[in-house]
């Protein structure tokens, strides 16, 4: 059936906001790294639901759980205690820096909470003057206005202006800019370990170090973005620990609950103070149903999967390199785990169309990058069919 033809395209374009450049297919079903539209085609997902689903679609265990969660108690609000939230933040606390957990329902959620705690925080110190924020281009922290305003694309807050006042960009990776830009009025530098949607950049060798010095110094709050980079995606739980880096604050989203909406806001004991009763809420954040699931996600990645991406992320890169050598229009591989990005000299989304019509579903970014980031169960002869494939395309 062409996608003029398909009843549920049509509606679709007629009812839904047009803010995303939908392809013209539509998924029914899927398992593991495979999906499957309602014309019975298979495709190999290298996309995740952009970096979300890290444990493949349909994961049995995380399935079960939802059904499980679902027929005992779905949403009571946070005026409640309940078991799956607590147990997820307890998990959570036992493996990272922070001491506490505010859950909200997205990344950009996660991303608000974060700044306003910044800003509460110097409040409560009586340093009122501190309001700046230094983030970095080519960011993406999120489509609210405050996460807006702290994202460096100008593209993203194009239509939008005037956005928040009180951010500032510098590059990534230049330490001495954001030397510069880091004073005595800074309240916090907010970052990505590795930048996703700004092109899948790596931080430079002891530049995250340079950063949580900057901001010691300075008295800066620290706030890793790891929306993208978490849950296992980079080869570690979260991508700071590469580099042996402790934030203050840190953010979540995306691959916590394999696909249902989440967002978490972790702080140590001296930023998180700074929320008390009625400063900040959410009404669905840490519902039952979505911790349940949560709690699925992390067991898995107890299990070994964290050093299965790894492993298998290093595989991956290892093929890239290869078309690399074989084809001068691949002019950078780079990227951690299995958040990896080919930049290239032609068109990207041509190659995602022509991908997509070989079974192969991939992601361009920023026009020539593209961007892999499947499942982290993706196996070695999925990974070898989309080099092939790419191999073809080059």
């Amino acid at each position: 059936m062409s996608p003029a033809q398909n009843p549920i395209i049509a509606a679709a374009d007629g009812a839904i906001a047009a803010t995303y450049k939908r392809f013209p297919i539509v998924l029914v079903e899927g398992s593991g790294a495979s999906v499957w539209d309602s014309d019975g085609r298979r495709y190999t997902d290298f996309v995740a639901g952009i970096a979300v689903c890290n444990l493949g679609h349909a994961h049995p265990a995380v399935a079960e759980a939802i059904c499980r969660q679902a027929k005992r108690l779905l949403h009571v609000s946070n005026l409640y205690y309940t078991v799956p939230q607590t147990e997820l933040a307890a998990w959570l606390t036992a493996h990272s820096f922070a001491d506490r957990v505010f859950f909200c329902n997205s990344g950009a959620e996660a991303n608000e909470a974060a700044l306003k705690l910044v800003r509460k925080y110097f409040n409560d110190r009586g340093e009122t003057g501190r309001r700046r924020v230094v983030a970095m281009e080519r960011s993406f922290h999120g489509r609210t206005f405050a996460t807006l305003s702290a994202t460096g694309q100008a593209k993203v807050r194009q239509g939008f202006e005037p956005v928040l006042a009180g951010f500032e960009f510098v590059p990534f990776n230049d330490i001495e800019a954001l030397a510069r830009a880091v004073d005595d009025q800074t309240a916090a530098v907010v970052l990505e370990p590795v930048q996703g949607e700004g092109g899948v950049r790596p931080p430079a060798p002891g530049y995250l170090q340079a950063v949580r010095a900057l901001c010691d110094e300075a008295g800066a709050l620290l706030v890793f973005d790891e929306i993208q980079t978490g849950i296992g995606r980079t080869g570690k739980l979260f991508a700071h620990e590469h580099f042996g880096v402790r934030p203050d604050i840190m953010t979540l989203a995306k691959a916590l609950a394999n696909g249902l909406p989440i967002g978490a806001m972790l702080a140590t004991e001296k930023a998180a103070a700074a929320f008390g009763p009625g400063s900040h809420a959410s009404t669905f954040g840490g519902s039952p149903i979505v911790t349940a699931a949560a709690l699925e996600v992390v067991k898995a990645l107890s299990g070994g999967l964290i050093a299965q991406a790894a492993s298998t992320g290093a595989y991956f890169r290892e093929q890239l390199l290869g078309l690399q050598s074989r084809h001068a229009s691949v002019t950078e591989i780079r990227g951690l785990g299995l958040l990896l990005g080919m930049e290239i000299s032609r068109d990207g989304d041509a190659i995602v169309r022509a991908c997509m019509d070989q079974g192969y579903l991939i992601n361009c970014i920023q026009g020539n990058i593209l961007r892999f980031v499947p499942p982290l169960t993706i196996s070695r002869a999925e990974i070898d069919g989309l080099v092939a494939c790419l191999d073809l395309l080059l």
